[in-house]
Order: C-alpha cells, then structure tokens, then sequence
C-alpha cells in the first residue's frame, strides 16, 4: 500500500486523516481534546500494551465504506485499527458513557480510597476516572483484596493492593532493561505484580516504572511523604548523560529538588526513558542545565502552584500619574 494513502474516520463527528493501521485511540489522539478516550493501561512507548483496563472502550457506529455496518459490541479503542469511512462515538454515545462508568466501579473494587496519603495523589489517572466517571456508591459486598507489601529494591516501594494489573510496569522492564525479575503471579483474584523469590529490582533502568504506574502501586522511596505534587514546582533539565538522554523534569520545593522524573507528554506518557543515576543520584541545582518551567495543563491539581511564566503579567493595568505620584513621594521621603 502506497505511504501517501489516508483512510478517512469520523470520531463524535469530527473527521481526521490517519495512516492505515493506526488504531482509533492514537486517531483520537491526533483530534485532541475531550473525545479522546481514557488509557490506564496503553503506552504508546511500549510494545504489546493496551487491551487490559477497558476504560478506552468506544462504539463503531459505521465499519467501514465497504462494510457499513455497526459493530456489535463496544471495542477497545486501543486495541481497533481503523478501517477508510469508519465512525467512531466516545462521548457523543450514552452506551459507552454507562459502559465506561461500570468500568471505572470494577477498577475501584479492591483499590482502597487512600488518596489522602498517596504519593501519586495529583498525578493518578485513576483519581481523574473516578472523578468523571465514578458512582457514589458500589455494588461490591465482598471483601476488598489486600497483599501484604513486600520490599523489592532500596529505591521502589511496591503497594500490590493499589495495583490495576495495568502490566505496564512488567512490558516497562521487559523492554528497556536487561533482565526482567518481576511479573505477575497468579491467576484471577490472586494475581499480583511481584518478583520471584523475593529478588530485589535492581539496574539501570529499573526507576522507569515508578513513571509508567498510572496509580499509587509503584512509588519512589526518595520522594515518599516528603511533600504533595501540587506544592511543588516542576522544571525542565538536562544533563549530559552516558546512559541516556538526560532530560527530565525536577521538582522542586524551594530550592530543593525533591525528585526527578522522566519528562512526560501531554496523555501522561514517558517521552525519553531515564537512568537510575538520573532520578536518584543527582538532586542537586549544580547536577543540571535549568531549561524552563514545566508546561503544566490548567485543568491539573499541580497548576494551582505552579507559575509557567517567570515574571506573570501584571493583573492590574499601569497608572502612569499614579506612579508619578509614588515617585515623588519616594524622592521627598528620602529627602527627609
């Protein structure tokens, strides 16, 4: 097939132009905006991801110009390549709005409510979900699954019963390191991220699945309880780095960099992986090379301390008498 054919799709009416192959999700993903549907478990830097949570479920009104007919089911957008003439409804259908709601009241079932003491408060897909989608209440009478924590490294502290089952972390480990020692274990009810044996995660990379975790489960022992993220300010470094890129985000609370995390787009998704040396051996201002501020989105938590620009906009317009005034009032106040 030639590069320079576009198959045509309409998402909630609004039509794009994408490559053949390309699923509904990243086709959402290059409209933008609200119509592109939630991911807990895709990662578009990982291979085989996606298909796990169901959040990113979407109704395909029209299967193609050749084949117009509906298909029967909800499918997931991650997981569905788009076909020439495709429509596709997100938040224009009713069903997948309901659907996505039960979705979310499963996902919820065993993670505890926890958010106040969380370190991924502020930064959890999951909190945004329940948010937009959840129920007050649950229809779940059982009791909530709960594991034991386990200690598997100096610098990772793993909450298996925050855990989704997202398999982010393990394709994470799979694909960036050398050895991967963790999976999931059992089956059903019982499965649970761990390592084998008791074996500790420990190389260079190891630190990139504190950033893919889309909740609590995996978290940075440095960072734990020292601060909140929206009490923080991020800023964008670089360094030059044997090992990888070098570019990341620091967070700082005055002038301590609390931690370092691998930059992350606008859908939460790591664009450069960094090293362990990177993220937890170099929290030091003289360590960098500043960049800017971090573009942070207004409709997140951490924006609501967080200045983009250096010097903001003065929110009162200039008085030219009045400064005149103050300036000779300062001359003769010197004066005296």
């Amino acid at each position: 097939m030639a590069d320079d054919v576009k198959f045509k799709v309409s998402i909630d009416g609004i039509p794009v132009e994408v490559a053949p192959g390309t699923t509904i999700l990243n086709a959402a993903r290059q409209i933008g905006g609200d119509i592109v549907p939630p991911a807990m478990c895709y990662y578009s830097k990982l291979e085989g991801s996606g298909g796990k949570c169901r959040t990113c479920l979407v109704k395909v009104s029209k299967g193609s110009e050749k084949d117009p007919r509906p298909m029967p089911k909800l499918v997931a957008s991650c997981r569905t390549t788009v076909m020439d003439g495709m429509e596709v409804l997100n938040i224009t259908s009713p069903e997948v709005v309901e659907a996505r709601k039960g979705v979310v009241e499963i996902l919820l079932l065993n993670h505890p409510l926890d958010c106040p003491i969380c370190d991924q408060a502020g930064e959890c897909k999951l909190q945004d979900l329940g948010y937009e989608h959840g129920s007050a209440a649950t229809r779940y009478e059982f009791e909530r699954r709960t594991f034991e924590k386990i200690d598997i490294g100096d610098k990772i502290q793993l909450h298996m019963t925050r855990c989704i089952l997202c398999y982010r972390c393990v394709y994470t480990a799979d694909q960036i390191t050398n050895q991967r020692v963790h999976g999931v274990l059992g089956r059903g009810d019982a499965s649970e991220i761990s390592t084998y044996i008791e074996k500790a995660i420990d190389n260079d990379f190891s630190g990139n699945i504190i950033d893919v975790c889309p909740v609590g489960a995996l978290t940075d022992k440095t960072f734990r309880f020292k601060n909140r993220v929206w009490f923080t300010k991020p800023v964008d470094a670089h360094r030059d780095c044997p090992t990888c890129s070098g570019k990341v985000t620091l967070w700082y609370k005055g002038e301590e960099v609390l931690r370092v995390t691998a930059r992350k787009d606008v859908y939460g998704e790591v664009e450069e992986f960094i090293c362990n040396t990177c993220r937890f051996d170099k929290k030091a201002t003289v360590d960098w090379v500043i960049d800017g501020p971090r573009h942070i989105e207004n409709t997140s938590v951490i924006s609501a301390n967080h200045y983009e620009l250096p010097a903001p906009p003065p929110v009162i317009k200039k008085n030219l008498r009045l400064q005149e005034a103050n300036k000779e009032q300062l001359e003769r106040a010197v004066k005296l």
